[in-house]
């Protein structure tokens, strides 16, 4: 990471709108009727309703989505106590972060206030406006009392991030190394250095968790806290031991965890060696660790090391947990944040960490490929996966153990909320990846010595997508699996150009010899395309050998489709096919065609082309409401691409009643049909909102798309072929590795057939 000077960190606060948060409305506001429903006299109403049921609080106000987050500057990051106002800057982030990792509104509020009477007195006169509180750099031992009287005296969830937020980051990674070493946690000797909130909070958390209190061994800035000392007051007492050893590096032999909560290099590398095999080091002083990470790793080769550090492996940052564990407990009403729910966050961050990693956080971290093992035994803070995993798993402890208010009964449904809460996945991608994991089929991957290839299929198999066949040369395949530690040791390899594959090559030559011999097509070249990796993948579809094909990420578009169009042909008596792309937007799922096949398509082009889309987009459950574009309105130009569209409409209102569908329209026009209902009243789209759009050319709708993807950030799906015989799709060049997924997903589900196609 660059690093970040003066300059940059006082320009970054300070620049345009001053600070790092605003509110902004969430209802209509531009009418005087809107005023008087937001304010006086409509606002009587719900206040009304509250006052019979307080619960309705919830219903009628932002209280259920809104965590205070409190401080009052005594123990600000490893600036300590620098008082309420100074530590703003970091409360406003802490906002920042709530809001853009779970959609949790926040009010940061700093207390002019050390006296802890006080303190709790403030919070609770101003609880009733929030759903939750998040208390921060509030210094040991006032914040655990604050913290504790809080917890009993309101009904909402009450969390000291400090204090819990390191301790469940870490022990997730504590419960994952000890999987990787082979140790029990029953039998680990740990060093806490450190006495404060955090170390105080991790230390009872891996107690919790089944590490025995009698071996550990904490230390304070004087020493080991033994029951010799009178200095210790009664937070620090529990942790008290019998014991001779008095100094850090007494305390580290023999040791199997430490975890660093105090202040840089205090841990020599010296110490670090007479620690026990496979020793884990969680050194997360901040800003520098208690023992730089050059020096550790130079020290132990057997080590498993994490920091609070961006810059080095295993970085326990907070953001990784109270920004989800909030959204679970908010979501259900929670009244308090237990045990239970801090222990289910640890879990599903672990076993986060063993699923594939998508490839936007390994691209975000400039790694190829992020594996669990002992650089990775914590996910990525920018994994936009955590909302869905964390926050679920601490809403169900809360159900479970009797402290929420709501129930949520469809988790299912609950995730694809929260993802749809910061943009993140659509209902349609989940339900298309869903009905493809109810019946997996066999999926030939064409250019399997692509990386990303690779990677999709490894994770197609994880999530239970497809069964994948990798076409290309097996040692480099084999080779980039090693090297890349992918889990396709199992997967089956063909290697088109391979000398064991030539029985199969004749058998396929002969079939499309047999085929096109009337099209000048000898027994000779036909055996010579069976070499090429789309002519042979195909014919492992067409054959029954697999059930469906995947390539184009490497090879020209027309090199793929030509092999589909001999080999298995269309499925529809005018032998017509079209390419389809999906944009994922605001307003919901996008239909494109043509955007990749007929170059300057005829009005019989356009008809069979809308025709079937229609088809594909009711496989989705979707009605189609079509508008065919043109860059004129209804007949204002008669020449050209108009009138091709204009006759293709009178066509399909003629053979295809059924099909919403009405042109040639600008898009503008398509689009906002409050416009099109003043200008057009007539247009048989009226007040629809357009789903499906057939473009005049193939040029105007493959710029359209990638207009749209590029400048509005719109997720894509596609190509998909409409109108081929059999389930065959093209990737387009440079695809990712979730462009991948949603292709296989939609190829299985082309492979299952066509009596059960509706996706939910």
């Amino acid at each position: 990471m660059d690093k970040i000077t003066r300059e940059d960190a006082l320009n970054y606060h300070s620049e345009g709108r001053p600070g790092k948060i605003e509110v902004i409305p969430t209802k209509p506001h531009s009418t005087q009727w809107d005023l008087s429903v937001a304010y006086s006299p409509g606002v009587a109403e719900p206040c009304l309703e509250i006052e019979k049921n307080p619960e309705d609080a919830y219903k009628y106000t932002a209280k259920g989505n809104l965590v205070a987050v409190i401080s009052n500057g005594t123990a600000v990051l490893g600036l300590g106590d620098i008082g309420a106002l100074a530590g703003k800057p970091v409360m406003e982030g802490k906002g920042l972060l709530f809001k853009i990792f779970a959609d949790v509104d926040v009010f940061d509020i700093e207390i002019d206030e050390k006296d802890v009477d006080k303190i709790i007195e403030h919070v609770k006169a101003i609880s009733p406006t929030f759903g939750g509180i998040n208390l921060e750099d509030i210094k040991a031992p006032e914040c655990f009392e604050i913290e504790q009287r809080l917890i009993k005296e309101l009904n909402i969830p009450v969390f000291h991030d400090d204090q819990h937020g390191t301790a469940i980051i870490s022990a997730a990674g504590l419960i994952n190394s000890l999987e990787i070493i082979g140790k029990k946690i029953e039998d680990l000797r740990v060093v806490v250095n450190g006495a404060g909130a955090s170390a105080i909070s991790c230390t009872r958390l891996y107690i919790a968790m089944g590490v025995k209190r009698e071996n550990v061994l904490m230390l304070d800035s004087k020493g080991v806290l033994t029951k010799k000392r009178t200095d210790l007051n009664k937070y620090k007492e529990d942790f008290a031991i019998d014991t001779d050893k008095e100094t850090l590096a007494e305390a580290m032999v023999g040791s199997d965890v430490f975890l660093g909560l105090s202040k840089a290099d205090v841990l020599s590398p010296e110490m670090l060696k007479t620690m026990a095999a496979d020793p884990i080091v969680f050194a997360m002083a901040n800003p520098n660790p208690e023992i730089s990470y050059d020096k550790a790793i130079s020290a132990r080769d057997d080590l498993i090391f994490a920091t609070g550090r961006s810059d080095y492996p295993n970085q326990v940052n907070n953001v990784l947990g109270f920004p989800y564990i909030f959204r679970g407990a908010l979501d259900v009403r929670a009244t308090v944040i237990n045990e239970e729910m801090k222990i289910a966050a640890v879990n599903a961050l672990a076993a986060l960490a063993k699923e594939d990693v998508p490839e936007t956080v390994s691209m975000a971290y400039k790694e190829k490929n992020i594996i669990f093992g002992r650089d990775y035994i914590i996910p990525k803070p920018l994994d936009p996966r955590l909302i869905s995993v964390v926050a679920p798993a601490v809403a169900k402890a809360a159900i479970e153990t009797g402290v929420a208010r709501h129930e949520i009964t469809d988790w299912e449904a609950y995730k694809v909320n929260l993802n749809q809460r910061l943009g993140l996945d659509n209902k349609l991608i989940h339900a298309i990846r869903s009905k493809a994991k109810s019946d997996p089929r066999r999926v030939v991957y064409a250019e399997a010595e692509d990386f990303k290839i690779l990677k999709a299929a490894q994770t197609a198999i994880h999530l239970g997508l497809a069964i994948p066949i990798l076409l290309g040369n097996k040692q480099k395949i084999k080779k980039l699996i090693r090297e890349n530690n992918l889990d396709l040791e199992e997967v089956s390899i063909i290697d088109p150009l391979g000398h064991e594959e030539g029985d199969l090559r004749n058998e396929f030559a002969n079939i499309l010899c047999e085929r096109r011999q009337r099209k000048g097509l000898t027994k000779d070249e036909a055996l010579e395309l069976m070499f090429q990796r789309n002519f042979f993948g195909n014919m492992m579809v067409e054959t029954g050998q697999a059930d469906a094909f995947l390539s184009g990420m490497t090879s020209k578009y027309s090199d793929t489709i030509r092999p589909a169009l001999q080999i298995v042909g269309a499925n529809n008596p005018q032998e017509h096919i079209a390419g389809l792309y999906i944009l994922m937007s605001k307003r919901g799922p996008l239909f494109f065609a043509d955007t990749t096949v007929n170059i300057q398509p005829s009005t019989t082009t356009l008809v069979d082309t809308t025709v079937l889309v229609a088809q594909e987009v009711r496989k989705f459950n979707i009605e189609p409401r079509i508008a065919m574009l043109s860059y004129s309105n209804f007949g204002s130009i008669r020449a050209g691409s108009p009138s091709r569209v204009h006759e293709a409409v009178d066509i399909l209102h003629k053979d295809h009643p059924d099909i919403m569908v009405d042109g040639e329209i600008q898009a503008n026009f398509a689009l906002n049909k409050e416009l099109r209902m003043k200008r057009f009243p007539f247009s048989k789209l009226q007040d629809a909102d357009v789903n499906t759009f057939i473009f005049p050319n193939l040029s105007s709708g493959n710029i359209s798309y990638k207009l749209l993807q590029e400048l509005a950030g719109m997720e894509v799906i596609g190509p998909i072929l409409v109108g081929i015989g059999k389930p065959i799709h093209v990737l387009h060049m440079d695809s990712s590795v979730r462009e991948i997924l949603n292709m296989t997903a939609i190829a299985v589900i082309d492979s299952q057939g066509v009596k059960d196609r509706k996706l939910f």
